[in-house]
C-alpha cells in the first residue's frame, strides 16, 4: 500500500507530498488540483510502461506542465505586501513525481534537454531516478539509482554497487531498460506492481456505449477501462469472485434487483414490479454507472492500487451512499484513491468512518492540502533524491 505521495514542479503542484491511507478520497473546489494529482499518479504509471516522456509530450512538453509560478513564494508574496514575481533561479528546472510504500519507495525527476545537442527541446530528460527500501529515502536503503545515463544496482546479498548501465537514453527508464530477473529483481517487482495500477476515468453509458450492445464473451477479471466488457466481467464475478457482494451491492443500491448475464453475454437486471428484466440498452446511465464500479471495485484480481475519478458523475444522489458501503467494501482487498465533487459520497465515507479524506485548496495558482495531517507542513517525511 502507497503510503505517500510527492508531486513538484508539476503544473499547480508546486510541492505537495500527501499522506494515504487505504480508501482516499480527494475533494476541492474547481480548479484547486485535483486533476492535476489524478494525472501525476497517471504519469508515474506511465514511468512503468516506458511511456512517461510521451505522455508529458503529449500535454504539450515539459515547459507546457511546470509549475508557471515563482521557484519560490516569499512570506511577503503571501501576505500581499509584495507582488508575486520570478526571482533569479537557485535550482534546476525539474519535475518530481514520487511515491512510498510500507517496503519500496520510488522517485523520478524529468528537466529540460541540453538545446545544443537536440531539436526536441520541448522533450523532458530523464535526470535521475531511485528505488529504496522503507518508507523514506536514505543512503543506507537506496537499491538503485540513476544519474544521467549511468545506472548502479545495490547487490541484495553483498550491499557492494555495480554500475548496469552506462548510456541509458535520457528518454528510457531505468524501470523498464535494467529490470531483469537476475541483476534487477528489486526493479522488476516494483516495476510490475506499478503497472498493476488500475484507472477508471472514462466508464461510458452513452446511448452507444460498448456496455449497452450483446458480446463476445471471454473470461475477463479485470474491467475495461471504458467498461466495454461489463457482461463478461459480471459472469466473471458469478464464476469466481464474490458474488455473493456483488448481489447485495446490486440489491442494495436498487430496492432488491437482481443482475444476470444473458446468452449473448448482454447484462440485464430485474426489478421489483417489472415483469421481464431490462436490457443494458434500456438502463438509464446511472444505473449502468453504478453497474460499471461494482464491476470494477470488486475485481476478482484487485490491483494494489485503483484510482477512480468522478466516480459520482451520472448516478443519482440516492445512490451514493451505497457507493460509500462498495467503496469501503473494495478498498479491504485493494487501495484506492478517488478523485470526486459529491460532497454527499463524501459525507456518507465520514459517517461510515472508512476513509482520509485529502482537502486541496489554491493561493496564488499554488495547491496545498487543507486538511491537518495530509500535507508537508504536518509531518509527511519525504526527501527527494539529489542530482
Amino acid at each position: 500500500m502507497l503510503t505517500c505521495l510527492a508531486v513538484s514542479g508539476y503544473r499547480s503542484l508546486r510541492d505537495v507530498k500527501i499522506a494515504l491511507g487505504p480508501l482516499n478520497v480527494i475533494v476541492g473546489a474547481n480548479g484547486s488540483g485535483k486533476s492535476s494529482l489524478y494525472r501525476a499518479l497517471r504519469l508515474l504509471s506511465d514511468v512503468a510502461q516506458d511511456r512517461v516522456v510521451a505522455s508529458l509530450a503529449a500535454e504539450g512538453g515539459l515547459t507546457s506542465t511546470l509549475w508557471a509560478g515563482p521557484e519560490t513564494l516569499s512570506r511577503e508574496m503571501r501576505s500581499g505586501a509584495q507582488p508575486v514575481q520570478g526571482t533569479v533561479r537557485s535550482g534546476p528546472v525539474s519535475l518530481k513525481l514520487g511515491f512510498a510504500s510500507g517496503d519500496y519507495g520510488y522517485a523520478i525527476d524529468l528537466g529540460l534537454p541540453i538545446p545544443s545537442r537536440t531539436r526536441f527541446t520541448h522533450d523532458p530528460e530523464i535526470k535521475v531516478e531511485a528505488v529504496w527500501t522503507g518508507p523514506v529515502l536514505g543512503r543506507a536503503n537506496l537499491l538503485a539509482e540513476r544519474r544521467g545515463g549511468l545506472v548502479r544496482l545495490r547487490d541484495e546479498q553483498t550491499g557492494e554497487w555495480a554500475d548496469t548501465v552506462r548510456d541509458l537514453p535520457p528518454v528510457d527508464s531505468m524501470m523498464s531498460r535494467c529490470a531483469d530477473l537476475h541483476d534487477g529483481f528489486e526493479l522488476l517487482r516494483l516495476r510490475e506492481r506499478m503497472r498493476d495500477w488500475r484507472f477508471y476515468d472514462d466508464l461510458r453509458t452513452d446511448r452507444d456505449a460498448p456496455a449497452r450492445r450483446a458480446q463476445v464473451g471471454t473470461f475477463t477479471p479485470i474491467l475495461a477501462g471504458d467498461g466495454s466488457d461489463i457482461g463478461a466481467a459480471i459472469q466473471t464475478i458469478f464464476e469466481i469472485g464474490d458474488a455473493g457482494t456483488l448481489r447485495d451491492t446490486i440489491a442494495d443500491a436498487f430496492d432488491g434487483a437482481t443482475l444476470s448475464v444473458g446468452d449473448r453475454f448482454e447484462i440485464e437486471m430485474q426489478q421489483y414490479g417489472l415483469l421481464r428484466p431490462l436490457a443494458a440498452s434500456e438502463l438509464s446511465d446511472g444505473t449502468l454507472r453504478y453497474v460499471l464500479l461494482a464491476a470494477a471495485l470488486l475485481s476478482p484480481r484487485p490491483p494494489e492500487l485503483m484510482i477512480l475519478n468522478e466516480p459520482e458523475a451520472s448516478l443519482h444522489p440516492d445512490l451514493l451512499e451505497p457507493l460509500a458501503r462498495l467503496l469501503i467494501k473494495a478498498s479491504e482487498q485493494c487501495q484506492i484513491i478517488v478523485v470526486s465533487h459529491a460532497t454527499r459520497l463524501v459525507e456518507a465515507l465520514d459517517e461510515q468512518g472508512g476513509s482520509t479524506l485529502i482537502t486541496l485548496r489554491k493561493e496564488l495558482g499554488e495547491t496545498h492540502v487543507a486538511n491537518p495531517g495530509a500535507s508537508r507542513f504536518d509531518g509527511v517525511d519525504w526527501k527527494w533524491p539529489s542530482r
